[in-house]
């Protein structure tokens, strides 16, 4: 048995207690509240901390183990090399609060079992295998021969193109056979594909149905990354739990959000890292000159609408000194306000609503309470008060995955 005392205990959901204390028994929470309420344990560790919190939540990450924005690179390099990457990213990961990750595309179906097993240290990884797209889609690599792309997504399984409703079947059940515990499917046009709009509808409603269809049969949920309108719509009718983005979201495809449950996982972070940099590939460039303020814009109103929103970044690049890379997780919660979250609603976003991406995979997890996971952090300041401290690691003091201490000193 462990146990944290602090100064603020935020649990994730709900109102946060001053003077709380949090306490564990192997891998879940016995209990959390007022210290003075706690049960005696006067033989367990204890870890004092200006302020505890569940672990975070990254909902839109890709373990890819790429150095570059240029996608295409991606057959290029060996897979050997890119996942010995991806574990150094998922040490920082955990360095930086994350413990857990909706994997939405990338290596992740294979790296959550060397996390289970112990081989490395990392947050819970809950991947989704390949991304599905359609030929010349956002999932396809548009500067390499189509035979090379096709070959590419059989053998390394980062990205499946499909097309027709039978094909789209067969792609889901590819990933399901990976032990994908989630879909991820591009409903519209992007960024950083080279010659598609992200305004434009990929799959037909129909394509999108089964793939609804065929992941529902596995208790599993579908995300879809959308900008543009005409594929939110067309993904929502086809019953996907997230939408990814959301650029282009208005108040009527708020409405039918709210009406269905559907989450909104913004990532503001890579939206606002690309707009700021230099390393962005000329194409790209374009694309977020149109879209840069209209991303910012709809989050804005998703919130303002009650459209439930989950923290997710869009990280990818395996560097700490790169754009969108792993360890920066946490610049979304101050992004997430900036958009008109209160910095409660953003710690819920990166919490409590993380779970509720995975539909019925959802583990029990993302707030402090008694029979939940003890996954938690501690800080060395208020992230009510300055959420900007959830954006440096350098400011959380101590992680926790499943009741194991794997950032800080053991406590005494």
């Amino acid at each position: 048995m462990e146990r944290i005392e602090a100064d603020l205990l935020v649990p994730g959901n709900g109102e946060p207690i001053r003077d709380g204390a949090v306490v564990w028994d192997g891998s879940t929470i016995t209990y959390a509240g007022p210290a003075a309420d706690a049960p005696p344990a006067p033989q367990a560790p204890s870890t004092r901390a200006a302020t505890v919190l569940p672990g975070l939540w990254d909902c839109h990450g890709h373990l890819l183990g790429t150095r570059s924005l240029d996608l295409g690179r991606l057959p290029l390099e060996p897979l050997a090399l890119r996942a010995a990457r991806c574990a150094a990213d998922l040490r920082t990961a955990l360095d930086a609060g994350v413990t857990s990750v909706r994997e939405v595309g990338g290596l992740g179906v294979y790296l959550a079992r060397a996390v289970e097993e112990g081989t490395l240290d990392g947050p819970t990884i809950y991947g989704a295998g390949a991304i599905l797209s359609v030929t010349g889609g956002h999932g396809d690599l548009h500067s390499l021969p189509l035979s090379w792309v096709a070959d590419f997504g059989q053998r390394d399984g980062e990205l499946r193109l499909c097309d027709g409703v039978d094909d789209c079947m067969q792609a889901v059940r590819e990933q399901l056979r990976h032990n994908a515990k989630l879909i991820k499917v591009c409903a519209s046009g992007g960024v950083l594909s080279e010659l598609d709009d992200p305004i434009h509808q990929q799959f037909t409603l129909a394509e999108l149905r089964a793939v609804v269809e065929a992941a529902a049969m596995a208790d599993r949920v579908v995300a879809a990354h959308c900008h543009g309108k005409p594929g939110i719509m067309a993904a929502l009718e086809a019953g996907v739990r997230t939408i990814e983005h959301g650029t282009y979201l208005d108040e009527e495809a708020c409405a039918a959000m709210r009406e269905t449950g559907a989450i909104l996982v913004p990532t503001r972070t890579i939206l606002q890292e690309m707009l700021d940099s230099t390393a962005v590939p000329p194409y790209a460039v374009r694309k977020l000159e149109v879209i840069g303020d209209r991303h910012a814009k709809a989050v804005a109103l998703a919130h303002e609408q009650g459209v439930i929103i989950a923290m997710g970044t869009d990280i990818a690049l395996s560097g700490a000194e790169l754009i969108d890379s792993w360890g920066r997780n946490g610049r979304e919660l101050p992004l997430l306000v900036e958009s008109g979250l209160t910095p409660l609603e953003a710690i819920q976003a990166a919490t409590f609503n993380g779970p509720l991406t995975l539909g019925r995979q959802a583990p029990r997890n993302g707030q402090l309470a008694e029979g939940y996971d003890a996954d938690l952090i501690i800080v060395d300041g208020d992230p009510l008060a300055d959420i900007t401290i959830l954006a440096d690691p350098a400011h959380i003091t101590g992680v926790w995955k499943a009741g194991r201490r794997v950032k800080g000193p053991s406590p005494t």
